[in-house]
């Protein structure tokens, strides 16, 4: 029964972060730019539901009409303002701006709220749900059926929109695209509003379930990183399947041996199985034409 328990656990909480490494791997996609800023994204996004909630008595989901086009907006100004500029042909400078990102939004952070843990309060946050012997955390399954709605609704926008085809074409061949008259540049600030927009929803999420500060942020991208490359950089569904794989392993370790153990699993895990398939589980074996 503890394995079970585990089990669906990892499952909700793997929902989670496949919300989070979406972003992440679709950003990737279209710009072959790995956005090391994203675990920072998550957690600027914590601070501003945490604001909402604890200083206007905005409930965090309802926040979320607020924090999503915020951060969106964040997402987009990045790309206009900071990619654009030197992307081309300078992808190692763009991931050093995108570190640097990472360490003013970290240090603003620390300087605004200063380094103590805060926490997203609600009066459902505690709540449980009883199946016989297995107790469901009310925040985790209506935050699983927040990702499944989002990731639905990426995926419409995806596959069903025009803007989903432009993306998809930038994704294939960029040179072709552009040819077509497609804004190579405004297909790739849109996708990092979007995935900005998505750290949203994983950010209050993430500070609704745990204690975090500005230094959260080390954490969180760390184990973003492992499940894009685990599932294939620029495959989203390869990401979905290691999401929730990394987290299903991670808590059946943790209960069956030690949580130290089902911490280190989830890197372990990452070695193995590149050490089999360097591309990931669901990577593409060619690089893209350019």
């Amino acid at each position: 029964m503890l394995v079970l328990q585990a089990v669906i656990d990892g499952v909700l909480a793997g929902g989670v972060y496949a919300l989070v490494s979406t972003g992440l791997t679709l950003v990737f996609g279209v710009m072959e730019i790995l956005v090391l800023a994203q675990g920072a994204l998550v957690v600027l996004a914590a601070y501003l539901s945490y604001v909402l909630s604890a200083h206007y008595g905005i409930d965090p989901f309802l926040g979320l009409l607020v924090t999503m086009p915020v951060m969106f907006v964040v997402g987009y100004g990045i790309y206009d303002l900071l990619i654009k500029p030197i992307r081309r042909d300078r992808i190692v400078m763009a991931l050093l701006v995108m570190v640097a990102v990472a360490a003013i939004i970290e240090g603003l952070l620390d300087v605004i709220f200063s380094t103590n843990l805060v926490e997203i309060h609600a009066s459902y946050i505690n709540d449980t749900y009883q199946f016989g012997k297995l107790t469901l955390p009310a925040i985790y399954v209506w935050a699983f059926a927040l990702s499944v709605l989002i990731l639905a609704a990426l995926y419409y926008l995806l596959h069903r929109t025009r803007f989903g085809l432009s993306l998809r074409a930038t994704t294939q061949n960029p040179t072709a695209a552009s040819l077509a008259g497609i804004s190579t540049d405004r297909v790739s600030a849109t996708t990092l509003g979007i995935g900005a927009a998505m750290a949203a929803a994983g950010g209050m999420i993430f500070g609704a379930t745990n204690s975090f500060n500005a230094a959260s942020s080390y954490d969180l991208i760390s184990r973003l990183v492992v499940i894009v490359v685990l599932g294939g950089l620029g495959s989203v569904g390869g990401t979905l399947v290691a999401a929730v794989m990394m987290l299903v392993i991670e808590d059946v370790v943790a209960v069956v041996w030690s949580p130290v153990w089902g911490q280190t699993t989830f890197y372990l895990v990452l070695v193995v199985v590149l050490l089999a398939r360097p591309q990931g589980l669901f990577g593409r074996t060619a690089v893209r034409s350019q």
